[in-house]
């Protein structure tokens, strides 16, 4: 039995100060005066200490790359698993541009029960919609349905070949809760790009990617969504013509919906002065007024999920150039800490991070103010500690967080009842 005592817990209708008994997989209880103390008889109970906290729902976050299979010393599920506790969330979604990519039904039974066996996080698997992940022809999406994968996406490139995604979208659409998910960009206007085109690129002399490259796949997109009303997700939005794609099609009430990354939410190009290795990342981190326009999309639900995009690399792979070093950042264990300081609302980042991201990857246990009864995945939250990051859980390193003094940090991790993570004891 755990006892979270005197936190202000997420519930339904919004926060309220509170107490919040588990036992076994499920909440026993949640109230107020001492009642749920009371009902823990606390003789024995694991006692949290949220004075000072949000409980919520724990946190999912549906991209994330665990490089397993094929590159496994950079992270890999149980890696991926712990870097996620440590980081409040209680489940994942893994993209599947894995070596060899995650394609068939096999491939899938094989990783989600690679999480089960870790028991951290709840794993699930989104699947390449083409097979190997190139473009060309779909894969077997309704095996891989019946194999429990709700998103299905090529993330890593995009489906640039209408003829090849029209049908994949009409066939997505007879599956009830599948999504088609876009990396959007257009590798013929990217050739040769490293970050965001535009002043900073001009001055340093590195290749540009331009925001046209992001906004004219979605925009080709969003024509056959009108067309065929497949659900729709656009993945990690770096762009404001993005942005605006988004908040027209959903006024039209199109079955579409948009993450954003941390990382988009906090830095604008101006950071790479230096050309550190740990802010290059695909999509690039754009321009200010793309980012304040991310900010204010998050905060009007135009844009309706943070994911992580958390993509490790070693050192050795990031210590070269800018141009020659690799793409991506982890972001699992400072996602809370971001997303706390580019959104002042605490209910806003339990909606963002937690309830929409469950609903769109289908994870029925996931993502529910707390209630007794419910499922007992839980995070603790301290919204004003302040701390900076200088090791992970993560077998990478490459954040752009690291060494940044931020706002918020958790102190506490439940997934299915166990305490996968406590501020003290690991971190």
């Amino acid at each position: 039995m755990i006892l979270i005592k005197d936190g202000m817990v997420c519930a339904e209708g919004g926060f309220t100060a509170a107490d919040v008994v588990i036992e076994g997989r499920e909440i026993a209880a949640v109230g107020e005066d001492g009642a749920a103390r009371e009902a823990a008889g606390l003789g024995g109970a694991q006692v949290i200490d949220a004075s000072g906290c949000l409980v919520g729902p724990g946190l999912v976050d549906i991209h994330v790359h665990f490089r397993e299979p094929g590159q496994t010393w950079k992270e890999d599920i149980e890696s991926g698993s712990r870097a996620a506790a440590a980081g409040g969330f209680t489940a994942v979604v893994m993209m599947p541009n894995t070596s060899p990519v995650i394609d068939d039904p096999r491939a899938v039974r094989r990783a989600r029960e690679r999480g089960e066996e870790v028991g951290l996080v709840e794993v699930a698997v989104a699947a390449s919609m083409t097979a190997g992940g190139e473009g060309r022809q779909a894969a077997d999406l309704e095996a891989l349905y019946g194999e429990g994968v709700r998103m299905f996406s090529d993330d890593g490139a995009s489906v640039l070949d209408e003829d090849v995604l029209r049908p994949i979208m009409e066939r997505v659409a007879g599956l009830a809760g599948a999504v088609v998910c876009q990396h959007a960009e257009d590798a013929a206007m990217t050739a040769g790009g490293h970050m965001h085109e535009g002043a900073v690129s001009a001055r340093l002399g590195v290749g540009g990617l331009p925001t046209e490259a992001e906004s004219s796949v979605v925009r080709r997109d969003l024509g056959l969504v009108r067309a065929i009303g497949a659900a729709y997700h656009c993945q990690h939005v770096s762009a404001a013509q993005t942005v605006e794609l988004v908040r027209r099609a959903k006024a039209e009430g199109l079955p579409v919906t948009a993450e954003v990354t941390p990382h988009h939410l906090v830095f604008d190009d101006t950071a790479l002065g230096g050309l550190d290795t740990n802010l290059k990342m695909y999509p690039p981190i754009r321009a200010a007024a793309d980012r304040d326009a991310l900010r204010d999309a998050l905060a009007d639900a135009t844009i309706d999920i943070v994911a992580t995009d958390h993509a490790p690399h070693t050192a050795e792979e990031k210590a070269t150039t800018f141009e020659l070093a690799p793409r991506g950042v982890i972001g699992l264990e400072t996602a809370a800490s971001a997303v706390r300081e580019a959104v002042g609302d605490p209910g806003r980042l339990f909606e963002v991070m937690s309830l929409a991201p469950a609903l769109v990857a289908g994870l029925g246990r996931q993502g529910r103010p707390l209630a007794a009864g419910g499922p007992a995945n839980v995070v603790v939250l301290a919204p004003d500690d302040t701390w900076a990051p200088r090791a992970f859980e993560s077998r990478s390193s490459n954040s752009p967080f690291l060494g940044r003094e931020m706002r918020g940090r958790v102190r506490a991790t439940i997934y299915e009842g166990n305490i996968t993570w406590r501020l003290g004891d690991g971190g």
